[in-house]
């Protein structure tokens, strides 16, 4: 398999193009999809501990680059929109990295086209999660307040809006130039680029969709954290959740001491998925 060019491409999907960035490596590609309210930049981390990955990391719509493709959203369109990814930049077969909601849009995607998928790496995601005693879709815009708050308001810089990231992902190194640099690329003119309409329906899809996870058919190696956001707060895989989940999958990884950002927003986070995927791949 050729490796795409480096770079940013738009690909053409239902409602616009996607915005796509290959990062270049050494390694066969690996398809890289991001979680809920986050965007491609969100493998930095990974990319700075193993520039060996050749990273393809799409912005899912609704987010970064992607934010003005229009139409609904869920995991299963995002798993289409992935497929037009690997369809465009001509890759038949990947192995394919989701964290958070991108594990479930990897899910997806290893579900419905099995022929296109080698095996999954899922960080802290694409099992069904932990949901809320009481959860009903009715409540899920409170449940998802603290993602959906900061898109209401400009941001006079960068130092505010950290300060505001810290509440969701209070255990991340604030000085880490990573984070930063992550951070100032989800502003545009002070406004976070995420669309409030597609994390609801993105939410609802993951919290009360189908899961098709017990009809993966390649090998999966799963990773999740110690805690949900922050020291002490339970986690979104409890205990029992994880053996029911390691009894299918190859490879299941605790990361103690980090939290659901942490899982991949961290040195420790990225060095467990990099490890993870070097299985994968060899």
């Amino acid at each position: 398999m050729s490796l795409p060019s480096p770079g940013v491409h738009l690909v053409p999907v239902d409602g616009g193009d996607l915005a796509v960035e290959v990062l270049p490596g050494t390694s066969a590609p690996v398809l890289a999809v991001h979680g809920i309210s986050s965007s491609r930049r969100l493998w930095d981390w990974l990319h700075a501990q193993a520039p060996d990955l050749t990273l393809v990391a799409p912005d899912l719509r609704g987010r970064g680059d992607s934010l003005d493709v229009t139409g609904p959203s869920s995991v299963h369109q995002h798993a289409q929109d992935c497929l037009a990814v690997l369809d465009a930049l001509g890759l038949d077969r990947v192995v394919v990295c989701g964290m958070s909601m991108g594990g479930f849009v990897a899910v997806d995607l290893a579900v419905c086209h099995p022929d296109r998928v080698e095996s999954l790496v899922l960080v802290d995601g694409g099992y069904p999660m932990a949901a809320p005693p009481g959860l009903t879709r009715e409540s899920l815009p409170a449940v998802v307040a603290d993602r959906l708050a900061p898109l209401d308001r400009p941001w006079e810089s960068l130092d505010q809006y950290r300060d505001q990231f810290s509440h969701t992902a209070p255990l991340l190194d604030p000085s880490d130039p990573l984070l930063d640099a992550y951070l100032s690329r989800e502003l545009a003119d002070g406004r976070v680029r995420l669309s409030g309409a597609a994390l609801l329906a993105d939410a609802e899809s993951v919290l009360f969709g189908d899961s098709r996870w017990e009809d993966l058919t390649v090998p999966v190696r799963f990773s999740h954290a110690e805690w949900a956001t922050g020291q002490g707060t339970s986690p979104v895989y409890p205990p029992d959740a994880v053996e029911r989940y390691a009894a299918h999958a190859v490879t299941t990884r605790l990361l103690p001491g980090l939290d659901h950002a942490g899982s991949i927003m961290t040195r420790a986070g990225a060095v467990a998925t990099a490890e993870l995927l070097a299985e994968a791949l060899a």
